[in-house]
């Protein structure tokens, strides 16, 4: 962020608009919250500025896609010198399977979500890439067998 601001009952309402239908017009996002098309324009790129807005895109259906398979993976490193633990990020950065890594508190270091087409594909990511990744002590995989809520965005109530 590249200053902080506070934010206003207007701007939590464009937010929101703005994380669930990114692809409005202005004219329809100002319309929507009772602001005029400059006004809400103004708005929404203070918000960039700040930081607040990341950026845009769509949100993909991984399944139509053919990647038919979600697994959680918990890693756990042999070594945590700054080298190894850079090396192993560098790794994640270039799977294209994962598509998000945590650093984590407790008894692993990490958290891998993985989009995979089918097992023998997690199998060939698992054996191939992560287990011969310099310096992995142990791997836990979970499989998502249902998805019980994605993610809607950040939660703007609780600002």
């Amino acid at each position: 962020m590249n200053e902080s601001i506070a934010l206003d009952r207007t701007d939590l309402r464009l937010l929101a608009l703005l994380q669930t239908q990114g692809r409005s017009s202005n004219a329809d996002l100002a319309t929507q919250i009772n602001l005029s098309p400059s006004s809400c324009l103004r708005r929404t790129q203070r918000l960039e500025a700040a930081g607040i807005i990341a950026g845009y895109g769509a949100r993909l259906q991984a399944k139509a896609l053919g990647l038919g398979l979600q697994a959680f993976v918990r890693v756990q490193l042999e070594r945590h010198g700054q080298a190894d633990i850079e090396h192993f990020a560098e790794g994640v950065r270039d799977w294209d399977e994962v598509v998000a890594c945590w650093a984590l508190t407790g008894d692993m270091d990490y958290l891998l979500h993985v989009l995979v087409r089918d097992l023998e594909h997690f199998s060939r990511f698992l054996l191939d890439r992560l287990l011969n990744a310099t310096g992995v002590a142990d791997v836990n995989s979970s499989f998502v067998l249902r998805t019980v809520k994605a993610d809607q965005g950040v939660p703007l109530s609780a600002s």
